[in-house]
């Protein structure tokens, strides 16, 4: 057992884990709703910020991403401007 190290769910060296999510939203933004049933459908675990009511969150997102339009997906770090499939299962390590 001295060449194996128990890693938790979120440590950046365990390769099984999903890096952290955010996402920046509003009640009813149509690609909003499609980015969450993408997540639903992957298994994804993410933290979800209704930026029409939150001040402090929509505040946070202009700040990250200088946009003012949802959604803004934060995963790990990365940012991605609305729904975009193939950017959000690269950064989620998806097939």
């Amino acid at each position: 057992l001295d060449n194996f190290a128990i890693l938790k769910v979120g440590d950046s060296r365990n390769p099984f884990a999903m890096p952290n999510v955010k996402i920046y939203t509003t009640p009813f933004c149509v690609f909003c709703k499609m980015t969450k049933d993408f997540f639903a459908a992957n298994e994804v675990a993410y933290e979800e910020f209704n930026v029409a009511a939150d001040a402090k969150a929509r505040e946070e997102m202009i700040s990250k991403s200088g946009q003012f339009g949802v959604p803004v997906t934060d995963i790990g770090g990365q940012l991605v401007i609305g729904f975009d499939r193939a950017r959000l299962s690269e950064l989620l390590g998806l097939k």
